[in-house]
């Protein structure tokens, strides 16, 4: 029987079943599985949303373990009329993995390769194995699975085959659909089913196909009058396997194979347990042609002559998208070298083979037709893979660039994937931007420009009058993909924004047809209801993540008074010139914190496990309450009053941030901007102030201010290391675990030890810096000074010897302090008045123009980050201009020509571990432009996230787990592997965990250049 909601009111899948049910459900499934089981508010908040515009809270989350887990799960879930929902990365734009049902979760346990035959190009995967997973594990076979979409880091086969995802190179290869060859499934009775070529399948799958194909037969005329006819059709069920309709068959030689109608069924006619896929052959070659374009028709005119010449890619970046770009910092360099002027917008044009000088006239045949088509000039020829890669990074993160817009308007996802034939396709964007613009919008372009789907947001606030905006347009829309015989569902699916068209697209008659498929399969309704078969109306407002007034329960901010300033969030952006109003101005009650959480749209970029730092907890977990868009999730929902009272401060929460590491990987690789560590001070504070600091809080945040006392006492303290018990007494005591060392005190700390003669008076700089002589400012930081004082004394003497006029800054009975242990504990009121007297202290050389030269990454870039944020004013902001790391001030200055120091080769590999917040802040490269400096070096970066200390985190008890997993990632092993290599790490707590985890000692660049500068520099060094 089928399962009803609730409420008849409400469509299937969008309502909890009763308490009493989901209190079953949970106690069955803790009791007769292995899995994790997740009942709890923060948990099901967290799995409430994709990366649609939707939020529907499931009855509970399982994470299963093994397939019986799966099962199990299916056959409690039917016994209690419970709906089943199987996710993958959550990257669903149109809503496809929300639902008020049982959300099971295979990205943590079944991500494996199962089987790999080379010679016949097959796999077979579990599907929550992420493309660019599989891809690694298929490159040294000469092999790739060719459906790259731009979510590739994070998106799973099982997704990927739910949604008959495309990707960039769907003119060459195809979509899924033409990708898969097998699959093996559970039906809602619980048989579990291999659906792939008809010769080979079973008795059950066999009825299946024959339920179809009379389908097929009996609506004959009806899908050759309304079947799109284009490549990029993926909306309803692939009833057209037994009469294609696709201008790419799905099968080479015509058959039919029965895995192609789950392809993009959105998991409502099985569970996925494996998929057989069609490899590629892994191109050799690639050459890539940029042209630019004076105006956005000429582009999309353009499109239908160039891939007449065989690209495997032709992708749409327009202007909005390139401006965008151009302001990430992680992104202006590549997007520079694609571009002749300021186009209205680029192609990106692929030719791929095995053999790159075959593919140079392919190239030159572009920039003839170019100027055949009355634009000479226009192409930017990039034969070399490496900047191609790059542009393509970039390229595949347009989505969520697009999405970085702030204020409460966004560009809004649902006809972003509107396919028409490309001859259409000029008129067709002209005409869309007309509809924007008579709804006081406009659209942001890219995408597919090869097979005529553009993807398109207007920019709408669904807070207000979205809704209505939405629906008008949409329905505008179709008439014009009518108009051009085009696919209204051409690449993401239908799920809850699309789900309604479906019936419009293919009439009443196909419907009727979906649903005998959807019946026949599961006939109880059990799987994703609410998808393809009886959908929502798209802008049913009780399902928007941001409910308007008019909701059931609308979205509210709850009050809150922010302790950073986050007011350069708090602003409004109007839809067309996407200006925004000025700081402070966009009407939040939490000053800007809340519409800085909400920057998240769930794309799901923090998932990645690339060479980018982001997130190095989630690696180690593989759990989404520890990922960044989790967090940001957790935060949203209780600084809106979803969680109940008090939830932003609550115990749930805290253990939500707690593996926060701080490590800004976000403030950089999240392509919309949000910066989970600076949102963990904040929480802190509140937090703490509700529950009080403990004494290991106190020990931390104080050390800069108990330093100079303490190392008085070197030998005592140190005694916690050697004397046996110590170090078990400090962790039941201080939670600092006994397995971890503690920084060795010193009595020789840098303040006490340090040359004079190296440095001069603050006059006398200033006045040295107003005669045009070399000059800088050495801001010596707690750790440098007091437990490594060898790196700062190395600092000062490289940059004394290369004749520079230096500083530091000093203050009776002590040393200045940027703040940074206070907030990392969550005192920002005493980090504030810390970073002010450091401020106060540097404002008149900063305004000389002295660079403020730091040697701790965290501590020297906070004055760069937090600082300008804790209400410190135009001081703050003159002395953040100034300050530079080491590398960062030595790589400028060699390139001026003022820093050409004489080294002695080092005669030994040089491996370098960068800091998260240098990745974070670009500072990774000009360390590695003076490390080059070195006779004969050829540092190598060891590809690290984390190195898991951040701080104080590494050395608590409770975190040393997660800190030494963290470390075993890359760090360590990639250090082990190089025995004679010279470990370079500028980050304190980087180099205490090498020294921990592999025995080795790592040093500050400082002190390499040092020991380098000859036989005197050696000698110190000792």
């Amino acid at each position: 029987m089928r399962i009803e909601p609730a409420s008849s009111l409400q469509p299937a899948g969008t309502t909890l079943p009763p308490n009493e049910t989901c209190e079953a459900l949970a106690r069955r499934l803790s009791s007769e599985t292995e899995g994790e089981v997740l009942f709890d508010a923060g948990s099901r908040g967290r799995y409430a949303t994709d990366a649609s515009i939707y939020q529907i809270m499931p009855a509970g989350v399982l994470v299963p373990r093994t397939e019986r887990d799966i099962a199990v799960a299916i056959d409690i879930a039917r016994d209690l009329k419970v709906p089943v929902l199987a996710r993958g990365g959550g990257t669903s734009q149109c809503g496809q993995t929300t639902g008020a049902a049982l959300v099971i979760d295979n990205t943590k346990h079944f991500r494996k390769l199962l089987a790999l035959d080379t010679e016949a190009r097959t796999a077979t995967v579990e599907p929550g194995i992420v493309l660019d997973h599989l891809n690694a594990q298929l490159k040294p076979h000469g092999l790739w699975y060719p459906v790259d979409v731009s979510t590739s880091a994070q998106a799973t086969l099982g997704g990927m085959a739910g949604n008959n995802s495309c990707g960039s190179r769907s003119i060459a290869y195809g979509n899924m659909v033409h990708n898969v060859l097998g699959a093996s499934a559970w039906l809602s009775d619980g048989e579990l089913v291999d659906f792939g070529p008809l010769a080979t399948l079973g008795p059950r799958a066999t009825a299946i196909a024959q339920h179809v194909r009379q389908l097929a037969v009996q609506h004959r005329s009806d899908i050759a009058e309304h079947w799109p006819k284009v490549l990029r059709r993926v909306a309803g069920y692939n009833l057209d396997i037994f009469d294609n309709q696709s201008e790419k068959p799905y099968t080479t030689d015509g058959s039919v194979n029965l895995a192609h109608l789950l392809v993009g069924s959105e998991g409502t006619l099985a569970y996925t347990r494996s998929l057989t896929l069609k490899l590629s052959e892994l191109p050799r070659a690639k050459v890539l042609g940029i042209v630019n374009f004076p105006t956005f028709h000429a582009a999309m005119d353009s499109a239908q002559h160039i891939v007449k010449l065989g690209p495997t890619a032709v992708e749409l970046v327009d202007r909005t998208m390139i401006e965008l770009a151009l302001a990430n910092p992680a992104f202006r360099p590549t997007v520079e070298t694609a571009l002749i002027g300021k186009p209205a917008a680029i192609l990106l044009v692929e030719f791929s083979g095995t053999d790159k000088a075959a593919l140079l006239p392919q190239l030159r045949q572009l920039v003839e037709l170019m100027g055949d088509l009355g634009l000479p000039g226009s192409v930017v020829e990039m034969p070399d893979e490496a900047p191609q890669k790059n542009l393509w990074e970039v390229r595949k993160a347009g989505l969520n660039i697009m999405m970085s817009l702030k204020g409460d308007g966004k560009p809004v996802s649902f006809i972003e994937d509107c396919a028409v034939p490309l001859e259409h396709l000029a008129e067709y964007t002209d005409g869309l931007t007309e509809v924007f613009a008579r709804h006081g919008s406009r659209g942001t372009w890219y995408a597919h420009a090869s097979v005529g789907t553009l993807h398109v947001r207007p920019i709408l606030d669904m807070r207000t009058d979205g809704a209505a905006k939405m629906r008008a347009i949409a329905e505008e829309a179709s008439a014009l993909v009518r108009k051009y015989k085009g696919a209204f569902s051409g690449e993401h699916g239908d799920g809850l924004c699309r789900g309604e068209w479906i019936e419009w697209q293919f009439g009443p008659a196909i419907n009727e047809a979906f649903r005998a498929i959807k019946n026949h399969l599961d006939p109880i309704g059990l799987f994703n209801p609410g998808k393809i078969i009886d959908p929502p109306k798209m802008d049913d407002g009780a399902l928007f993540r941001f409910a308007p007034p008019t909701a059931p329960r609308p979205y509210k901010r709850i009050p809150l008074t922010p302790v950073l300033d986050w007011s350069a969030w708090n602003v409004q952006a109007d839809p067309v010139t996407e200006v925004t109003t000025a700081p402070g101005t966009g009407g939040d009650v939490t000053g800007g914190f809340a519409k800085a959480v909400e920057m998240c749209n769930n794309n799901g970029h923090c998932r990645k496990f690339d060479a980018g730092t982001m997130c190095p907890s989630y690696r180690v977990t593989r759990d989404e309450q520890h990922l960044t868009r989790g967090r940001a999730n957790t935060l949203r929902l209780a600084v809106s009053g979803q969680l109940g009272p008090n939830a932003f401060t609550s115990e749930a929460m805290h253990d939500t941030m707690d593996l926060c590491v701080g490590c800004k990987g976000c403030k950089r690789d999240c392509p919309t901007g949000v910066d989970m560590a600076k949102m963990k001070v904040e929480f802190l504070d509140h937090y703490k102030r509700r529950h009080g600091h403990t004494l290991k809080d106190r020990l931390v945040a104080h050390l800069p201010g108990y330093a100079r006392t303490a190392s008085h006492f070197a030998w005592l303290l140190n005694l916690r290391n050697t004397v046996p018990g110590a170090a078990w007494l400090g962790e039941k005591l201080l939670g600092f675990s006994a397995r971890r060392s503690l920084p060795a005190w010193r009595s020789d700390t840098f303040w006490r030890s340090h040359d004079a003669s190296l440095f001069a008076g603050k006059d006398d700089t200033i006045a040295a810096a107003q005669a045009g002589r070399k000059t800088a400012v050495l801001f010596v930081d707690t750790f440098n000074g007091t437990f490594e004082s060898e790196n700062a004394l190395a600092a000062a003497r490289v940059l004394h010897a290369a004749g520079y006029v230096l500083h530091t800054v000093e203050k009776a009975g002590g040393h200045h302090c940027c703040g940074r242990t206070y907030l990392a504990t969550g005192m920002v009121d005493e980090a504030k008045a810390k970073a002010g007297a450091l401020i106060d202290a540097l404002l008149p050389l900063a305004q000389a123009g002295i660079a403020i030269v730091g040697l701790e990454p965290s501590c020297l870039l906070t004055l760069r980050d937090e600082a300008l944020v804790m209400g410190l004013g135009d001081k703050a902001v003159t002395v953040s201009q100034q300050a530079l790391l080491f590398e960062e001030f030595l790589a400028r200055e060699a390139k001026a020509g003022r820093f050409a120091p004489s080294l002695k080769p080092a005669g030994q590999p040089i491996l370098l571990h960068g800091h998260c917040h240098q990745k974070a802040f670009g500072a990774v490269p000009p360390i590695l432009e003076v490390l080059r400096l070195i006779p004969d070096a050829r540092p190598e970066l060891i590809e690290s996230s984390c190195c898991g200390m951040a701080g104080s985190f590494g050395y608590e008890a409770s975190h040393y787990e997660v800190s030494m997993q963290m470390a075993e990632t890359a760090l360590l092993p990639a250090v082990r592997k190089n025995p004679d290599a010279i470990v370079v790490a500028d980050g304190t707590s980087c180099r205490h965990q090498i020294a921990d985890g592999a025995q080795r000692e790592a040093v500050h660049v400082a002190r390499l250049l040092d020991r380098l500068m000859g036989e005197a520099g050696s000698l110190r060094d000792g």
